[in-house]
């Protein structure tokens, strides 16, 4: 695999870490283990089959966890410690052939971007969450697993087009978290000349 489309499945697997850890890794150990990607030696871990198993038991677990509403928020923030972690390890993995300055880069942005797809995995699940309705959260949990699987999957077949979406996604989480500063900002803004 070149430089090219190994940083462009970096950008790819760490968005999809940041959505659900357990499905992207699983996903990327079935198509390493069954020779649809070959992985760098460092990652050659997530094809083994213990890895496989347990991260699927554990995508089971969070299939389900994740769909209780209110439950879901305090999952995904014990998921913080996870997804943002494995992000990142997976970058540093898979930048393991560069200097050891940009494997570092590369770590930290894979850290980033897992964090970032966290967040507003996160957001999205405090926004549904007090609808009285279950059927939101679990449409919004369904599309998220679907998305993680879908691009990590995507992103071993066509590269720079996963990376291209990742950069799309991340511009409107950008976008969407800038929108939500300024509206909490004006908020206490009409709260401190009501109050004055």
């Amino acid at each position: 695999m070149s430089s090219r489309n190994l940083a462009a499945l970096i950008v790819a697997a760490s968005f999809s870490a940041g959505l659900n850890v357990y499905a992207t890794v699983a996903t990327l150990g079935l198509l390493a283990h069954s020779g649809v990607v070959p992985l760098p030696a460092s990652l050659e871990i997530v094809s083994n089959w213990w890895v496989i198993a347990i991260c699927g038991a554990l995508f089971v677990v969070e299939f389900f966890a994740d769909k209780i509403p209110a439950f879901d928020l305090l999952w995904n923030a014990l998921q913080t410690f996870v997804r943002v972690p494995v992000g990142a390890m997976l970058a540093y993995g898979a930048a393991s052939h560069l200097s050891p300055s940009l494997q570092i880069g590369a770590t930290a942005a894979g850290a980033a971007i897992a964090f970032l797809a966290h967040s507003a995995k996160t957001a999205a699940r405090a926004a549904v969450t007090p609808s009285p309705e279950p059927f939101s959260n679990i449409a919004l949990s369904v599309g998220e697993d679907a998305l993680a699987i879908s691009l990590t999957w995507f992103a071993t077949r066509h590269p720079i087009f996963a990376a291209a979406i990742v950069v799309v996604l991340l511009a409107a989480i950008v976008l969407f978290i800038r929108w939500i500063i300024r509206a909490i900002r004006r908020l206490f803004r009409q709260r401190a000349i009501s109050h004055s």
